[in-house]
């Protein structure tokens, strides 16, 4: 028997070994065989491509990474081939560098959680301590550097988290009393300096500020005591003046007149304060480096 003989309908699609072209005949006969030696490449083609691989990846450029890294070649080939997931994660990696926005963000948030947490517990402190006469200008200052860093929403923000901790720890009346006295000051003097405007401007407009404040915080204290404390201020007011045109010889004014008095130097004693916290800031922030976000006057430049 011959167990070499192929059939004739098919031939197997490789063989190790080939035989010669002869022709067939319908009796079964023993072919002769001849061995063909093959090289490994033929019989595996990936081998041949694997040098020319090799010296690609070598020859490819390399990445450069946000820090300033070079990737080795493989790297590279895997990011060329990654495409858009690639650039995305070279796109977050900027972001959270100290020039990108995720990073701003994130240092904007936590400047004013800082600022809101130091001026509601100096507060806080200062009216357990009674200290608030020697310490009180400074309570508006967090929010003025908040808005002159960040912007009129950072200060906004400020004010609002330092109100909503007051409220937390001291009660509604020492969070509005901080409202009223000077985070709404702080934040009107910090949105008028950031934008630029003139002391002029930014002095009336903040003691037209303070005083409303003042007057609501007379009002709030009025309304806890359950005494209208503006009418013995007016009345006390009237009494005095009018004992004072009685030794002179002079008719004694009319109710209308104390109340123009009373606000003259409600808006006097405030413009007084504003002026010193202009100066007393201004001071501050050109020693913190901010000088160049001031628009102080020729006289306070000249003298810092």
């Amino acid at each position: 028997m011959n167990f070499l003989r192929l059939p004739a309908a098919r031939s197997p699609p490789f063989s190790l070994f080939e035989s010669p072209p002869y022709p067939r005949s319908s009796s079964a006969s023993c072919l002769p065989i001849r061995a063909v030696v093959t090289s490994p490449n033929s019989r595996f083609p990936w081998r041949a491509t694997a040098p020319r691989l090799r010296e690609a990846r070598l020859r490819s450029p390399k990445v450069s990474l946000g820090g300033g890294q070079d990737a080795p070649p493989n790297e590279a080939l895997v990011g060329n081939r990654r495409g858009g997931a690639f650039e995305a994660s070279l796109v977050e990696s900027e972001d959270l560098g100290r020039d990108g926005e995720v990073f701003k963000k994130t240092l904007r948030l936590v400047e004013c959680a800082m600022f809101a947490s130091v001026s509601a517990l100096a507060y806080l402190l200062s009216n357990s301590l009674a200290i608030e006469n020697y310490i009180g200008c400074f309570f508006a200052l967090p929010i003025v550097i908040s808005s002159m860093r960040w912007g009129l929403t950072a200060g906004r923000k400020t004010m609002v988290a330092t109100a909503v901790l007051l409220l937390t720890l001291g009660g509604p009346v020492k969070a509005s009393t901080y409202l009223l006295m000077h985070g709404f000051l702080g934040f009107t003097m910090g949105s008028l300096w950031r934008m630029q405007t003139s002391w002029g401007l930014s002095i009336a407009v903040c003691s037209l500020v303070r005083a409303l404040g003042a007057v609501g915080f007379v009002l709030i204290t009025s309304f806890l005591i359950r005494e209208n404390i503006l009418a013995l201020i007016t009345i006390n007011m009237h009494a005095t003046f009018s004992f004072m045109c009685a030794s002179v010889g002079i008719s004694a004014p009319t109710m209308n007149t104390i109340y123009v008095t009373f606000g003259v130097l409600l808006m006097m004693n405030c413009g007084i304060l504003v002026l010193l916290l202009h100066i007393l800031y201004g001071i501050f922030l050109t020693k913190l480096g901010m000088k160049d976000s001031l628009r102080l006057p020729r006289w306070l430049e000249k003298a810092v």
